[in-house]
């Protein structure tokens, strides 16, 4: 009878799920705040391929580079006008010494890298190698200090390395290597995961070692860091209320770390094999960040009511089994089209909570977790663009944009919340609540509104009715993102089996928008 009565509720909510008709109301068609560029933030550590063989090759390389830097992998990120890139870790910036980075490349140390597969780093890419590719790539440049294994004196001369003009030690330094003019470097982040592979330390501990450490990294010649705490770790609400009480002011940002990782049996999960119980609930997963940044955000706002510390979401994304027959430790993982769902949905809950959340950064831009691109390091020189790289292109308008919030009403399924125990459907508790379609709404520089459209339901098209809520758009164009499979993704032997197309499906009367999302799709509209 119980089998029968379980069987009967799924069917229930299987014909709920094919009801994919959802409505959408823009609510403010000014909108009052912004969406930060660097929402759209990356992350590149020194671990696995990220840097060597990803972005840097060497001036000897036979593979196309500029100055060292791979030539395919340039133009790429140039495209997705990355507006910010942290940098050296990650677990790995706790180990590493920046002056083993500096001067002479056949003259700087090597060291093991303790925290991804005992790797052996040449340190040949280093201070002036990141910095100088922030300047090809036109981004900002935010600089992971080590706190966890370094001296506060030693970052304090880092930030003078890189920021002072004349007259100091270490700008006459760096003019030996090569480097008359100081960089501009706004972001700092003092210290990582400092709960963690960071020292393994109490909220209180690290937040005296914050004060000490930020008192002495120095604004220089009109150079103004924005300073940021090493912050918590998803679901961990008493560092950020230590933090607010011990540190407050002192800091312009605290960091927050979330990532969709599973637990499976043990196992991470595979990128490309999946069923579709997993791939409901990795996309519940995802979604849950918008509750915790919530929870961080109230916390937050008894301190800090007038919101001038920001919340930094700098390590976001899904984190898979590495490939078979990858090294291991260098979390090579393949990047399907439900990744790209993990990364739409994610960025439209940013979108709703800029006021506290202004920076976000994926981890990471190359080669390593839910990357933007793919190399072949083995000297061919292949380079393969991801799903999620696609979003983040289709994506760009809503960068500097305003947002315009919206009520949306559609279809929902309750997914598992631990995929280890078994379904018990007499139960509330236990389950995740998703929405079959995740939408947002902006207005961007130039007067147009963007509107993004999530259909994650795997087997059902979905008519949206948009009122645009008095926005006079006459013209809508767009694309779509999807294939036929969610589990789809790109190789070097199939480079463009996921990549967006034009949409055609979109129709605006009357202040009206309808728009077909096929199931398993992602649209992006611009409507002028």
């Amino acid at each position: 009878m119980r089998k029968l009565i379980t069987a009967a509720i799924l069917a229930t909510m299987s014909v709920a799920a094919m009801a994919q008709d959802a409505t959408i109301s823009i609510k403010d068609i000014d909108g009052t705040q912004k969406i930060p560029k660097e929402i759209y933030g990356q992350f590149a550590e020194h671990l696995g391929t990220c840097i060597y063989g990803g972005l840097w090759v060497g001036e000897n390389s036979p593979i196309p580079n500029t100055q060292g830097y791979r030539n395919d992998v340039l133009e790429a990120l140039k495209q997705l006008k990355v507006p910010v890139l942290r940098w050296p870790g990650g677990c790995f910036a706790d180990e590493y010494h920046w002056m083993d980075g500096i001067g002479p490349k056949d003259k700087r140390p090597s060291m093991k890298n303790n925290n991804w597969g005992g790797t052996i780093e040449d340190n040949s890419f280093g201070t002036h190698e990141f910095l100088n590719l922030c300047e090809l790539l036109g981004c900002e440049p935010y600089i992971s200090g080590n706190v966890g294994s370094g001296t506060m004196e030693e970052l304090a001369k880092w930030v003078e390395y890189m920021t002072s003009e004349e007259g100091t030690p270490m700008a006459k330094l760096r003019k030996e290597n090569g480097r008359a003019k100081p960089w501009k470097v706004k972001f700092l982040g003092v210290g990582n995961e400092s709960w963690g592979c960071g020292g393994n330390m109490r909220p209180e501990y690290y937040s005296d070692l914050y004060r000490r450490y930020s008192t002495y990294c120095r604004n220089y010649d009109g150079n103004r860091l924005y300073k940021i705490a090493s912050g918590a770790s998803d679901y961990d609400y008493n560092w950020t209320k230590v933090l607010m009480n011990n540190v407050g002011n002192l800091m312009d940002g605290v960091s927050l770390h979330y990532y969709t990782v599973s637990g499976w049996n043990g196992s991470k999960g595979s990128a490309t094999k999946f069923d579709n119980d997993q791939y409901y609930w990795t996309l519940g997963k995802c979604l849950e960040i918008e509750d915790v940044i919530k929870r961080h955000c109230t916390i937050m706002d008894e301190k800090d009511p007038n919101k001038r510390i920001g919340l930094l979401v700098d390590e976001w994304g899904t984190w898979w089994d590495e490939e078979p027959g990858t090294v291991s430790g260098h979390l090579y993982q393949q990047n399907a089209l439900r990744d790209a769902f993990v990364a739409a949905l994610s960025l439209n809950v940013f979108h709703k909570y800029t006021d506290r959340v202004k920076m976000a950064n994926i981890a990471q831009i190359v080669n390593v977790l839910q990357s933007m691109i793919l190399t072949d390091t083995k000297g061919t020189g292949h380079m393969v663009l991801t799903p999620t790289y696609h979003v983040f292109e289709m994506y760009k308008p809503f960068q500097e944009a305003t947002f315009l919030p919206l009520d949306l009403k559609c279809e929902k399924m309750r997914v598992r919340h631990d995929m280890n125990k078994q379904m018990d459907e007499s139960r509330d508790d236990g389950y995740r609540t998703l929405p079959l379609i995740s939408a947002s709404a902006a207005k961007t520089t130039d007067g147009s509104m963007v509107i993004s459209l999530s259909n994650v339901s795997l087997d059902k098209k979905s008519e949206i009715t948009i009122d645009l809520g008095g926005f006079k758009g006459k013209n809508v164009s767009g694309r779509i993102l999807t294939s036929k499979s969610v589990a789809d993704y790109n190789d070097f032997e199939h480079p463009d089996r996921v990549q967006p197309v034009p949409f055609k499906d979109a129709k605006i009367k009357k202040g009206t928008l309808t728009v077909k999302v096929p199931a398993k799709s992602l649209v992006v509209l611009e409507v002028k």
